[in-house]
């Protein structure tokens, strides 16, 4: 791994050494030190040099050495990665090295460095100061060096000459490579299902192609089970069939081998993973450190060495130290490889409110944040049957899928499902209709599904036949699914958990008007919760959130208007 003395400052070098040194991989640190970060001190950095910072690390092996000095570089950096190979732990090498031009060509180190400084750079350059000691060695002439400078300056010439000649990218192709699941309605999702996948058709009553199942739920396919027994089984089931899935998080392992067979386990504070460790082993399901950012990173590095990562994150309110790494990593290996390489992580989150308590630091919403980053697929099912569906596609998918699980919806009955048959998907990206209506359409999902489906019988009573769309995915979302059902109703209202001003309804709304305006008989309405963080009293709880009744209010006006 190799970083700048600047990039040891962020948390993300510390997470990594403390991994490393725990499970004493093989990996080495190379810190190549010039003394600035742009124009930021080493000595505005930190209050001591990196290779004496780490000296905690226990396991670490610490190599300092003059990165201008070729000798030192081969003879000490061959021994600390020898070391590393010969599986002696991991290592760090802390190398001084100049800087003897600007770190960009915005940037003017005469600004902050004086004469002085930059004369003693320019005579610790490395090839300088290389070419001095091969020559003072007798190895070959001033002459000869000269003409060795004079074919390296040609040589790099040509190669920019070259480059500068080479055809342009086309502009058409920009968006290629963002993602490779295919969400094209009306066709199985050929890439991310895989061989016997089954595509959900979009049909009022949520059957399966092939199948009348009655709402989505194949028949004949067992008792119901809770949402969160049905992720658990669906977890076991794909880990079983395919040996290069590992799931790793805060709490997500039953409990330390030594005490594994005396104790009941915990597998996650929701129990959502309880019992992997005990059927695949520590090496496949294990607990990380309380950091969200290694645990993310983690996973990248997994799904780049081919392995088929599930990273959790215990709820979503902690999710932000990853984003770094969703945001910065997973989200455009794809993109910036031109396809070449894919970074298949499955990321599993608990997200929302509606339990009451859960305050700022449990109980918040914000999945259109992530809908904002190309390059991710954002899922948020609402009942069991989808959860297995959209769980099994997002290990299909080849691409990183943010797996939100609505914790209120975790154990609700009214949720639960027979387990469907282990060929059964939900393709990423395609929505369901819940509920036929003709009157308005109501686009939801999470948790307001069934608030939408309590205020559209509600609805019922006073004469309104309510349809409701459960998105199931945020990003992409189906836009054809929406765009045929207002077609036909003529009205929209979206209900969403998440903040009223900027939450993925206005992009709902916003795309409705745009591509259905001729189609709408009202203006475009929203249900959210109010712009503010979840409160901890109950009843501030609810006043936040979006209710039935709020949902009924604003279906009724709507209707009428």
């Amino acid at each position: 791994m190799s970083l700048g003395e600047g990039a040891t400052s962020e948390g993300e070098f510390w997470e990594s050494l403390n991994s490393a040194c725990r499970l004493h991989l093989p990996v080495l640190f190379v810190v190549a030190d010039n003394g600035y970060a742009i124009s930021v001190r080493a000595a505005d950095q930190a209050p001591a040099p990196v290779s004496e910072l780490v000296q905690g690390f226990r396991g670490l092996a610490v190599t300092k050495m003059n990165g201008w000095d070729y000798a030192q570089c081969r003879t000490k950096g061959a021994r600390a990665v020898a070391r590393v190979r010969a599986g002696e732990g991991p290592g760090l090498i802390h190398a001084q090295v100049t800087r003897p031009y600007s770190h960009s060509s915005a940037d003017s180190q005469a600004k902050y460095r004086d004469a002085a400084e930059l004369a003693a750079e320019a005579r610790h350059d490395p090839i300088v100061v290389l070419r001095r000691t091969l020559q003072a060695a007798g190895i070959f002439s001033a002459e000869q060096a000269d003409e060795i400078e004079a074919e390296a300056r040609q040589e790099a010439a040509r190669a920019a000459e070259e480059a500068l000649a080479a055809s342009r990218p086309d502009p058409a192709t920009v968006t290629d490579h963002v993602l490779r699941v295919t969400t094209r309605r009306g066709a199985e999702v050929a890439e991310a299902g895989g061989a016997g996948a089954v595509a959900e058709k979009a049909t009022g009553d949520g059957a399966v192609a092939g199948k009348s199942t009655g709402g989505g739920v194949p028949e004949g396919a067992g008792e119901p089970v809770v949402m969160a027994e049905a992720i658990r089984l669906t977890l076991h089931q794909l880990m079983a069939a395919d040996e290069r899935i590992r799931v790793f998080g805060e709490d997500v392992a039953d409990a330390d081998e030594e005490v594994l067979d005396h104790v009941e386990g915990k597998g996650g504070v929701f129990g959502v993973t309880r019992g992997l460790q005990r059927a695949f082993g520590s090496a496949r399901c294990f607990n990380t450190p309380l950091a969200e950012s290694n645990i993310v990173g983690r996973g990248i590095g997994q799904a780049l060495r081919g392995l088929r990562p599930c990273a959790e994150i215990q709820f979503f309110d902690y999710i932000w130290p990853s984003m770094q790494q969703l945001r910065s990593e997973a989200a455009t290996i794809r993109w910036r490889s031109n396809g070449a390489f894919s970074c298949p992580l499955v990321v599993r989150v608990a997200i929302g409110g509606y339990l009451t308590g859960g305050a700022i630091w449990h109980s918040q919403s914000g999945e259109v944040i992530f809908a904002h980053i190309p390059g991710l697929i954002v899922v948020m099912p609402s009942r069991a049957v989808d959860a297995v569906g959209l769980l099994r596609s997002a290990f299909d998918a080849g691409d990183p899928v943010l797996f939100f699980e609505h914790k209120h919806l975790y154990r609700q009955r009214y949720a639960a499902d027979p387990m469907p048959p282990d060929d059964f998907r939900v393709p990423l990206g395609q929505g369901r209709v819940v509920r036929p209506g003709d009157d308005l359409t109501v686009v939801t999902w999470g948790a307001t599904v069934q608030k939408s489906l309590l205020a559209a019988e509600a609805l019922a009573a006073e004469g309104s036949s309510v349809e409701v769309i459960d998105l199931r995915t945020i990003s992409p979302w189906d836009h054809d699914l929406v765009c045929e059902s207002v077609n036909r109703t003529s009205r929209l209202l979206v209900v969403h958990e998440d903040t009223l001003t900027a939450g993925f309804g206005a992009e709902v709304s916003a795309w409705v008007t745009e591509h259905c305006f001729w189609a709408l008989d009202a203006p475009v309405r929203r249900v959210a919760a109010t712009d503010t963080f979840v409160a901890y009293e109950p009843g501030l709880e609810q006043a936040i959130l979006p209710q039935v009744e709020d949902i009924v209010a604003a279906a009724s006006e709507l209707a009428r208007s």
